[in-house]
């Protein structure tokens, strides 16, 4: 199946304790079906000192959240809309807001 949400959309929670809340896709996970999106979902973490960040300690970072909890923004409006699929002239096949029939992909 084609993915609906990639890396760099924008997107809205809709569900859970930071509904309404928008960003931008950081990583998605298609075998688990979860995104990380930037500055949703903050959890602390214990970090121990490594060589990579000599410093350690408690460090905050992005959950993964469900991909059915966010719904893309829509290119005109900027209110949550659903994605569809849809087949160009030269054949290629290119995502599309259902909202508003923009297109999605440049």
């Amino acid at each position: 199946m084609a993915a609906k949400i990639k890396k760099g959309d924008h997107v809205v929670v809709i569900a859970g304790k930071d509904k309404g809340t928008k960003g931008e896709v950081l990583k998605v996970f298609p075998k688990d079906s979860r995104v990380i999106v930037k500055g949703v979902a903050m959890v602390k973490r214990h970090v121990r000192p490594s060589q990579a960040d000599p410093e350690g300690g408690i460090k905050t970072f992005e959950a993964p959240i469900h991909i059915s909890n966010v719904a893309h923004l829509d290119p005109k409006g900027g209110k949550p809309t659903r994605v569809g699929f849809k087949s160009l002239k030269d054949g290629k096949k290119v995502r599309v807001a259902t909202k508003s029939g923009e297109v999605i992909d440049g």
